[in-house]
């Protein structure tokens, strides 16, 4: 390709402080190209480095057996109404109607037209287990698209599915599939993925693994231990929470009048967070309920454990006046249906001031098992320096990450759902079990980028690289110059290298920013002082140095260093 045919433009300045590293530089050396908020057009050299990273998904999912198909991105409501996740998806899915007046859907999974294309063509045992996988255009309303080709609203996504007679089938396949995700990334070019426990949130099922690139632009929080090596989502991951060793007292009513935070009873009362119980209040959609989560008061409610303990959708709320919650002063009780209560696994121990459930009250001395019975669970996010529930030794630590893939166990929940069913080798009739495997295929680019770069711009792996070699001649302007480069550039691509050849004429400086920008792994650079000698200088990606090598061994050389990279 000729830079001067190319489409797209290298900027010098950055757009904004704030951008992501790699969305500043995706932009700046013409990749992408915003639409609107969350929607990218991808220019030429993007395509290129998509279509290697999906040739690399290819290869790897078609060694595990997998088939490619091709679902519609538009689906009907009757499909989504079967799984029950038309109405239990909120805001985030597309809603249309066609012209007859029929309610459409766009799709942001597509497990639903996974169990559509099987039904009824899948009849018998002996067909299981099979997977089937596509890359396809998803779209999400997402709220808080952010950080380029991080979080979108329309992307590419590679989606798989598999259907199995049994969970030990299941379990030997999800396996596999572990495997090939690991090697996808490795091949990708990504260096810090880890495999982490998380939750299932909107795709249901029972166990679930995110593969997490681990950088400081991820808004996903990681709980790895530094001993034993345990990792797992934030949403889900537990840790053991040092006991309140706090002796017990006689439980006591105090006046607080009007303190109502943690921070001004603990002053008040000359006390520790730890030695309080705080209420959380949120509010489940869907019940329509108050939902008071009790935790000590040093540590943090994870929504994410409440939500599935509460099983609705919950979000922060203000307690009105005349609830039978008293604000500010909400402790252990049994309130009416109306409120639901949880009690963090934190308050097992030790004795706490608790609100007395009227104003300007609280309770001293207040331990549970004593003066109120509660079954506890855990609720509590994990923090800096807890001990680790794997190896009880060392102690966890919290990352940023950011999700590139995801796979579940999903059991029957959709096969079930939309009445999915095959004979076993009996005859009689069972739910498939399955499985799911996402990977996002510009988050991966633009991760990649985050991961790859440097203060000049992007270094791309030479698996992914858009092109290998930029070929960048100083002085195409003297003839001489200009024929060598031509005929070298020819001489490559007939040799099968990928090249991009920047034939401007331009200065060195603007030739050589614009390569370090483009992150091509390999420059060739051919200048009058380079011919005099008849060598040209090779400088890799990255690297300080150059040198200079005889123009005749210089194929030798670039195959030489493709490998190296490969390797």
């Amino acid at each position: 390709m000729k830079i001067s045919k190319l489409l797209g433009e290298r900027i010098e300045s950055k757009p904004t402080k704030s951008m992501a590293r790699s969305h500043e530089y995706l932009l700046r050396a013409g990749y992408i190209k915003q639409m609107c908020n969350g929607i990218f057009s991808l220019l030429p050299p993007a395509v290129r480095v998509q279509r290697k990273i999906e040739k690399i998904i290819r290869e790897e999912l078609n060694k595990v057996d997998g088939q490619e198909v091709l679902f519609p991105v538009m689906m009907p409501k009757e499909l989504w109404e079967e799984s029950g996740r038309y109405t239990s998806i909120g805001q985030e899915m597309f809603r249309l109607k066609d012209r007859t007046g029929h309610d459409m859907v766009l799709g942001m999974t597509h497990e639903e037209a996974a169990i559509h294309i099987a039904k009824n063509t899948v009849k018998s045992y002996d067909q299981l287990p099979f997977m089937i996988y596509q890359i396809q255009t998803k779209l999400r309303d997402e709220a808080r698209a952010r950080a380029g080709l991080i979080r979108t609203r329309e992307f590419t996504m590679k989606d798989a599915y598999s259907f199995h007679n049994s969970y030990e089938d299941l379990q030997d396949y999800y396996n596999k599939m572990h495997d090939v995700y690991e090697r996808i990334f490795k091949r990708i070019g990504m260096k810090n993925v880890v495999s982490v426990k998380s939750d299932s949130g909107m795709m249901g099922g029972s166990i679930n693994h995110e593969f997490m690139l681990l950088n400081p632009i991820g808004e996903d929080s990681i709980v790895i231990c530094d001993k034993c090596g345990y990792r797992a989502n934030n949403e889900v991951a537990t840790a053991i929470i040092p006991k309140n060793e706090i002796e017990t007292q006689e439980l006591s009513e105090v006046y607080t009048g009007e303190k109502h935070s943690i921070e001004e009873v603990c002053e008040q009362l000359n006390i520790k967070s730890k030695q309080t119980c705080k209420a959380v209040c949120y509010y489940a959609v869907n019940l329509k309920k108050y939902v008071v989560a009790f935790i000590r008061g040093d540590l943090q409610v994870n929504e994410t454990k409440l939500r599935n303990l509460a099983k609705d959708e919950i979000v922060p709320v203000e307690i009105e006046e005349g609830c039978e919650l008293i604000a500010g002063n909400i402790g252990p009780k049994v309130f009416s249906e109306n409120v639901l209560t949880f009690y963090d696994a934190s308050l097992k121990d030790g004795c706490f001031v608790v609100g007395a459930n009227k104003n300007g009250y609280h309770f001293k001395g207040f331990t549970f098992g004593r003066d109120f019975d509660v079954e506890f669970n855990d609720i509590a996010k994990v923090e800096d320096g807890q001990i680790c529930p794997n190896c009880k030794e060392g102690h966890v630590i919290i990352s940023k990450g950011v999700e590139v893939g995801q796979i579940f166990q999903l059991d029957t929940k959709y096969t079930k759902s939309m009445n999915m069913t095959i004979h076993n080798k009996n005859g009689e009739l069972f739910y498939p079990i399955m499985g799911c495997y996402g990977i996002g295929i510009g988050r991966a680019i633009a991760c990649v980028a985050e991961e790859s770069s440097d203060d000049l711009g992007l270094k791309w792996p030479i698996s992914i690289a858009p092109w290998q070699v930029y070929l960048c001649p100083l002085r195409v302007d003297d003839e001489n110059i200009k024929k060598q480069a031509d005929a070298l550039y020819e001489k490559l691509l007939a040799d099968g290298f990928e090249v991009l050849y920047d034939d401007r004429n331009a200065s060195a400086g603007i030739k050589l920013t614009d390569s370090e920008l483009m992150g091509i792994p390999i420059r060739v650079v051919i200048s009058p002082r380079t011919l005099k000698e008849d060598k040209v200088e090779i400088k890799i990606r990255g690297e300080q140095e150059a040198s200079l090598i005889e123009l005749k061994n210089l194929e030798e050389k670039l195959k030489e260093i493709i490998e190296k990279e490969k390797s």
